[in-house]
């Protein structure tokens, strides 16, 4: 097939590798550079510099349904557009008489919205997977045309599992695009009823409480890592949280709390609502990711010290 695909993230990269190789990926369209970084320069996004890399025509827009994007777009003769992490909403003018399909990072109808992969994880949910869907002008709400289930591990990261995800993924729209071409696809309507949310994270929403159970805890530090990032203040200073593991646990289940919730106990675990938690990998304001150990060695911390949202 002749494709023009839509996106800006590393998420849909998986996927452009395959549709390049076994497909024609005649324009890639994505948004302009965005000033990013202390300097504030220009950058561009992971796709265009992929379509940099493999010689493919590239259209960056601000507006995808003006009449010179919408023009342009249609000239590339295309069979049909592949839409992944785009930001974008496409207008009838753009879809009209068109195959046009999303991969989600989600089993929808759960988690329609910017941040399925973070939500999915925050609250807790022990699996997830990728979802193909017909593009319509209600976001997320298209028929599904595959689906890939995947289980979540409660050590896992929203930035690990994106990248899983990612490539699952990719071999769902090829297999999505091989039955459009054999005539066998079966699209399912998403159940209205079964409908959740996922909406962009904010950075003030970067953070976590300790007066909750050590499973809420851990699943909000690592379905905020590595965006927006969980921000507490470890004995007065700024500390992020990027991975920990729940502790004082008794046949599998959290034990009555250890000690006042957010405060720093004798092995350096911190005491929750229920159970405790331990500090595995954290991250200094302008430093890397490094282990607990490794911050405590050059930040001494003792029992007692206070772990609070920040």
């Amino acid at each position: 097939m002749k494709l023009v695909y839509f996106g800006s993230g590393e998420f849909g990269l998986p996927t452009l590798d395959r549709l390049a190789a076994e497909h024609t990926v005649a324009l890639v369209v994505t948004p302009p550079d965005r000033p990013a970084g202390r300097s504030r320069r220009p950058r561009a996004a992971p796709v265009r510099l992929w379509a940099q890399d493999h010689s493919v025509k590239t259209l960056q827009v601000a507006d995808v349904n003006d009449d010179s994007a919408i023009r342009r777009i249609h000239a590339a003769g295309a069979d049909g557009l592949v839409v992944i992490a785009f930001g974008q909403k496409l207008g009838p003018a753009l879809l009209a008489g068109t195959f046009a399909v999303n991969l989600h990072a989600s089993l929808l109808p759960k988690y329609r919205g910017a941040a399925p992969v973070n939500w999915a994880i925050i609250n807790g949910e022990a699996e997830t997977g990728v979802s193909v869907i017909r593009i319509t002008q209600r976001i997320d709400a298209g028929d599904i045309l595959a689906q890939r289930a995947t289980a979540i591990d409660t050590m896992e990261t929203a930035g690990e599992l994106e990248c899983r995800l990612a490539e699952i993924g990719a071999p769902v729209v090829l297999e999505t695009l091989a039955n459009f071409q054999r005539g066998r696809l079966q699209p399912t309507p998403q159940d209205e009823r079964l409908a959740t949310r996922a909406p962009k994270l904010a950075k003030d929403q970067g953070t976590v409480r300790f007066d909750q159970p050590a499973g809420h805890v851990q699943s909000r530090v690592h379905g905020l890592t590595p965006w927006p990032g969980c921000r507490v203040r470890l004995d007065g200073r700024p500390l992020r949280l990027a991975r920990v593991e729940v502790g004082g646990e008794v046949g599998g289940v959290e034990a009555p709390g250890a000690g006042e919730p957010g405060v720093l106990l004798d092995d350096r675990s911190v005491a929750c609502a229920t159970g405790t938690v331990r500090l595995l990998e954290v991250q200094p304001p302008g430093g890397k990711v490094m282990s607990f150990s490794s911050y405590c060695h050059g930040h001494p911390v003792s029992a007692g010290a206070r772990v609070q949202p920040l």
